[in-house]
């Protein structure tokens, strides 16, 4: 499974309906859990974004999909990262010439 970090930002419809964010939230869990990923960690926050996500999902394939099905809705805008956990990170550069 890959690792994405997921920053988000509500829109103004998103904003005018926060307290609907939870229902929302979980409606988003089971969509990338058909799409064979799970949320690691979510955190609301302050500063840039208002929302941080860390997920796993089988490639990036599903995680575009993921993003374009909740983003269609219309409550959040994001900016995905793939992301390489530490073992990955050392692998990688322990491979390079």
């Amino acid at each position: 499974m890959a690792t994405y970090i997921m920053l988000a930002n509500w829109t103004d419809q998103g904003i005018k309906s926060a307290k609907e964010s939870p229902r929302r939230f979980d409606a988003a869990k089971q969509v990338l859990k058909d799409l064979g990923g799970e949320f690691k960690s979510f955190y609301l926050t302050m500063g840039d974004y208002d929302i941080i996500a860390v997920l796993e999902a089988p490639d990036d394939t599903a995680v575009a999909k993921f993003i374009l099905q909740t983003g269609m809705l219309g409550n959040i805008r994001t900016r995905t990262l793939k992301a390489f956990p530490e073992d990955a990170y050392r692998q990688l550069l322990g491979s390079m010439g």
